[in-house]
């Protein structure tokens, strides 16, 4: 057996500033030697959405490299993983080349991040989308147990990883979902909706598991007592990736943002919420800049820090 080292090693909470309230991330600091199966294992082992190994950088303009594993595989890109990974690095000591700019490199090429006070942002990656058919609309559509007149747009989106991406009619409906995951598996999709928050003089369902329901009124947004305006509320359904439901998904956030600005959806800058099914509380901020340039920034508490043998 290849003896085995202890490592540096970080559990850290992203997109909340509160620990355990965001999606969790386990971060290998040192990744070196590791090959692909000692890494999956690893990874299989946390049970966690994802888990990360730093690296040298290969590319000279990158700060540090990234290897992002999921229970069932490895991904190209992953959007909590680069806010949590850049966060561990950065908290370990790490320097970037250039100031006020991070660079990450991971399987689908160079990332940028920025400081936007305490929060990290990332660039979200190159956008493909697509029409689904309208059969496959109309599976996802009955796996996740939804009326074709409660899904106001959809469309597949590629930014590394690959979601269908549903716009609801409002976020009540995107709470009340109950996906049939077997379903979700069987067709190999990874489901990711939206809605926005009901409009004044409506309820929202903020909460639930462990939280009271209560309800909020706004024209564009909900508001939260202890937190910022909700513009939109976002579920991610993952069973082919072993994961059925993910708290907070930085990728899905990204391609969606890119999706529902483009087509007049959203505004340029705008808030989501993530995780209250879960008893997480998540928050993505998302900004479009003056060059159609579109960020997306959160915030990442440090839970666990120590070492792993590996």
């Amino acid at each position: 057996m290849k003896s085995m080292k202890p490592r540096p090693f970080k559990q850290v909470d992203v997109f909340t500033a509160t620990p355990y309230l965001g999606n969790p991330l386990a971060v290998v600091l040192d990744g070196s030697g590791l090959g692909d199966a000692e890494m999956q294992r690893f990874a299989q082992w946390t049970n966690l959405s994802e888990t990360t190994f730093l690296l040298p950088p290969t590319e000279p303009s990158a700060d540090y490299r990234v290897r992002i594993f999921t229970p069932g595989g490895e991904l190209p890109f992953a959007g909590h993983p680069t806010i949590g990974s850049c966060h561990a690095w950065l908290q370990a000591g790490g320097k970037p080349k250039a100031a006020g700019r991070i660079v990450q490199q991971c399987a689908a090429g160079l990332v940028p991040l920025r400081h936007e006070g305490e929060r990290l942002a990332f660039s979200a990656p190159p956008l493909k989308r697509s029409a689904p058919s309208p059969t496959l609309l109309a599976k996802v559509a009955g796996a996740l147990g939804l009326k074709a007149q409660q899904v106001v747009a959809a469309q597949v989106l590629d930014n590394g990883p690959v979601w269908f991406g549903l716009l609801l009619s409002d976020a009540d409906t995107v709470l009340r979902l109950v996906p049939d995951h077997r379903m979700l598996k069987e067709l190999g999709v990874k489901a990711g909706v939206a809605g926005m928050p009901a409009a004044e003089g409506s309820s929202m369902l903020i909460g639930r598991s462990n939280r009271e329901a209560r309800a909020f009124g706004g024209k564009a947004a909900v508001e939260e007592d202890d937190g910022p305006k909700i513009d939109l509320e976002v579920r991610a359904f993952a069973a082919p990736i072993g994961v059925e439901e993910d708290p907070v998904t930085g990728s899905l956030n990204a391609s969606l943002a890119e999706w529902l600005i483009a087509d007049g959806h959203m505004p340029a800058r705008y808030v989501a919420a993530q995780g209250q099914c879960l008893g997480r509380s998540g928050r993505v901020y998302i900004e479009r800049d003056a060059d159609g340039k579109v960020w997306v920034g959160g915030d990442a508490a440090t839970c666990i820090d120590g070492q792993v043998t590996l």
